[in-house]
């Protein structure tokens, strides 16, 4: 497997997508119809991207992390700047079907993982 891209993303949303076999969410607030893309980070991307979407205005268990394959994926993944010689991030092109989620962590690190 490539180096895993991941999504930090609702609970319940994460089950919307199971229910529907793909997930289409951006980013908070934004579907990836509207925005052309779902926004990804790389592990160490992580952290610094979940406190400028959410802070610590979320409830225990409400947030999880999306594991993705990339290799399982059939749209493109990109690795791009919002500025001009900015850092880059991995954004995918397309839905995320769910079996290419190959594991959903909690967040914050260490919450305990709800069934």
């Amino acid at each position: 497997m490539s180096e895993p891209l991941l999504h930090l993303t609702e609970r319940s949303l994460w089950d919307a997508a199971r229910a529907s076999g793909a997930f289409t969410m951006s980013t908070r607030g934004r579907t990836l119809q509207e925005e052309g893309f779902i926004h990804c980070s790389l592990r160490q991307q992580l952290a610094p991207v979940a406190a400028m979407l959410y802070g610590t205005s979320t409830a225990p268990g409400e947030l999880v992390v999306l594991v993705v394959d990339p290799d399982r994926l059939s749209v493109p993944v990109r690795f791009e700047a919002m500025e001009p010689g900015g850092e880059e991030f991995p954004h995918v092109y397309g839905p995320i079907p769910v079996d290419a989620v190959v594991d959903v962590e909690p967040w914050p690190p260490g919450e305990p993982r709800l069934a």
